[in-house]
């Protein structure tokens, strides 16, 4: 048995069954920690916790914190479009543990979710959060919102909303910013190897592919120059 353990999870699929909302917003959490030890960090849990923690209980895995790449209710739970989805706070309640993120993310976070300020450990990019004696590598990459993280663990890397298979994040909203994307997209993620796995934060174009694959197939490597690549968003 491989000692990482990484598994992910599709909101409407795997957990939130039922859950028309979750099913559309096509939300992927995931479940990464040390087999041998049986612990694990989830990242992302939204939408059902119960049945985000039974799925790791059933692999025989604890739950001894959670990650969020950044702070929008469909990651982290909070009110979004009329619904009330179930988050962090949910997790904290019936599975105690702390949660990390990036510093810039720690205050969106606490608003929508509304922890307390000791619930959350902010990170600098570069920090590393161990699930057993597995090593989860913090990358900031700001564009989506200020304090978007991607998570790299080994030959694979949670990407969130900063980068999809097939696109990117929206810059649009508060907190977003095109410039910042660009330079997440063309200089930050720059060193992550051809052979590394993507995992996003959405279904939208499948679940993984490999770095090289999307610097081949995913038009937003194909406009290294900033006027180009803001077309993308007009």
């Amino acid at each position: 048995m491989d000692k990482l353990y990484l598994r992910q999870l599709l909101s409407g699929r795997d957990f939130a069954v039922g859950n028309m909302a979750a099913e559309q917003m096509a939300n992927f959490v995931y479940l990464i920690g040390d087999h041998e030890q049986g612990v694990c960090i989830v990242v992302d849990p939204a939408w059902d916790i119960a049945g985000i923690i039974n799925i790791a209980q059933a692999d025989n895995m604890k739950i001894v914190g959670a990650l969020a790449t950044h702070y929008h209710p469909d990651h982290v739970g909070g009110h979004l479009w009329g619904f009330n989805i179930e988050g962090l706070a949910e997790l904290i309640a019936q599975n105690p543990c702390p949660v990390h993120t990036h510093k810039l993310e720690k205050a969106g976070i606490l608003t929508v979710t509304q922890l307390s300020d000791s619930d959350i450990i902010a990170h600098e990019s570069g920090d590393f959060v161990m699930a057993g004696d597995i090593a989860i590598e913090m990358i900031h990459t700001p564009g989506h919102t200020p304090g978007s993280c991607c998570f790299r663990i080994k030959n694979s890397l949670v990407s969130g909303d900063t980068l999809f298979l097939r696109g990117c994040g929206r810059v649009d909203l508060p907190g977003g910013n095109v410039e910042e994307m660009h330079r997440t997209i063309n200089e930050r993620l720059n060193n992550i190897a051809d052979n590394t796995m993507v995992y996003p934060g959405h279904s939208y174009s499948g679940d993984h592919d490999s770095m090289g694959q999307l610097r081949k197939d995913n038009p937003v490597f194909r406009h290294v120059d900033l006027g180009s690549f803001k077309r993308l968003f007009s």
